[in-house]
């Protein structure tokens, strides 16, 4: 019984090693193949609903439509009885108000513009192609990977920033160290000389999946504030 014992330790003590030597490079191919094991993001097509809770407010229920080969999006977003729908194609972009296209002067009064069109096509499809997404152009992955506890459970951790033109926050990536699925995600704002602040920015906690188009997405995103843990609201993704 004590040399079954020992062997289990030895093959644990192994896989941890295994698992802490691993380059940032090898980590993120590892979460990408749990999350689309058989690489169908880049030809990504298809639909999903996101349902957004936060408190003292109604649920606002999002339909949305990702094109990636034909450079297609789509948002129809509906909180009591008003619906918003955001079309933004290759060249153009269209804006609908309770079904209505809405005109330059109308969605200007509506304080709805292309500007923010882009906003959620790049929202939307960042958050659920991740983690993909860190494969895009402008993404710097530390080449360390760290290993943290949050939330009392140790993870695999990618430190990402990006080139200037993308963003200037920093983004932490948390991975399950055996399935190396993602289940937290972490960002902070910077000041003006690139240094952290550490009392800014959100972290996001992810449970369940929903399998879309052969994409492991997290089913459920939770949102809190990094100073004081205070929550801001829950996504749900269903079909």
């Amino acid at each position: 019984m004590k040399t079954v014992s020992s062997i289990l330790l030895i093959m644990l003590c192994l896989s941890f090693t295994k698992a802490q030597n691993l380059s940032s490079e090898q980590l993120l191919e590892k979460a990408i193949a749990y999350h689309d094991p058989n690489g169908h993001w880049p030809k990504f097509s298809g639909n999903f609903k996101v349902t957004m809770t936060t408190p003292n407010q109604s649920p606002r229920i999002s339909d949305i439509s990702i094109n990636l080969p034909a450079e297609f999006f789509s948002v129809t977003a509906q909180r009591d009885s008003i619906t918003q729908t955001y079309t933004v194609g290759k060249t153009d972009c269209s804006l609908f108000y309770n079904e209505t296209r809405l005109d330059e002067a109308t969605a200007k009064e509506k304080k709805m513009t292309c500007e923010r069109a882009n906003m959620y096509k790049n929202y939307y499809t960042y958050l659920y192609g991740l983690p993909m997404k860190l494969k895009d152009k402008g993404t710097n992955i530390d080449s360390k990977v760290e290993r943290k506890s949050f939330k009392g459970k140790d993870y695999l951790v990618l430190k990402v920033t990006y080139d200037e033109t993308v963003g200037s926050d920093v983004w932490y990536f948390y991975f399950d160290q055996k399935t190396y699925a993602m289940e937290v995600y972490q960002f902070y704002k910077t000041d003006n000389k690139g240094n952290v602040k550490q009392d800014s920015g959100e972290y996001i906690l992810l449970t369940e999946e929903e399998t879309v188009n052969g994409i492991k997405m997290p089913k459920v995103r939770a949102w809190y504030y990094n100073k004081d843990d205070n929550y801001l609201g829950t996504d749900t993704l269903g079909k």
